[in-house]
């Protein structure tokens, strides 16, 4: 059985506002104090895990030891079909030393050519580490296709360039609070509230 979460304040281990504000939405109804890694000034981990889930683990291991609170972190991307499942771990790499998505996006749609294939599937691997080490780490996958030109202005990292299964709208286009119902990261934080979270 999965440990509850029972503490009032969670450090959010990551330096990206988009991630930090779209957890700390997902964690509005449990009334749990976000703050984020950066505000804290914690150095950010080198990433050398070679999955989602390793990279999550590290990071919420770090925030959590620095802390000595319970830390919760997300390592997610998006992995191409037509690009062997690039760029993967690496998503934000491919943005540069500013982690640019404008310039990530580009790469992704310059590489991929003129591939007919364009299916892709966002990943999250979250991880809740407590001081003790103790982890718990949940993951969560959504298939959908690439589109060119990127399309909205909503969202962060590759999502004006996804268009979810079934959507009509790219992750960029489409309201936060429906993204939020269905996102890559909304599959993993239902595992993480259904195994973690005690019931009100």
């Amino acid at each position: 059985m999965a440990r509850r979460f029972t503490e009032k304040r969670l450090i959010i281990a990551s330096h990206n506002s988009g991630k930090v504000r779209e957890i700390g939405e997902l964690l509005d109804p449990w009334s749990v104090e976000v703050v984020s890694a950066a505000e804290l000034n914690l150095p950010e981990p080198e990433e050398t895990g070679l999955t989602f889930a390793a990279n999550a683990k590290l990071k919420a291991h770090a925030a959590a030891l620095a802390t000595k609170l319970p830390a919760l972190a997300d390592d997610s991307g998006l992995c191409v079909n037509a690009l062997d499942g690039s760029p993967g771990i690496y998503s934000a790499r491919w943005g540069g030393p500013q982690k640019d998505f404008d310039v990530a996006m580009a790469r992704v749609n310059a590489e991929m050519g003129d591939a007919a294939d364009r299916r892709a599937q966002f990943v999250c691997a979250l991880a809740l580490t407590w001081p003790d080490g103790h982890s718990e780490i949940f993951e969560g996958t959504v298939d959908g296709t690439l589109v060119w030109p990127p399309r909205g202005d909503r969202g962060f990292g590759y999502d004006p360039m996804f268009l979810g299964e079934g959507d009509t709208g790219t992750y960029g286009e489409i309201e936060p609070m429906e993204k939020h119902a269905k996102s890559h990261r909304a599959v993993a934080f239902r595992k993480l509230i259904d195994a973690c979270f005690p019931l009100t």
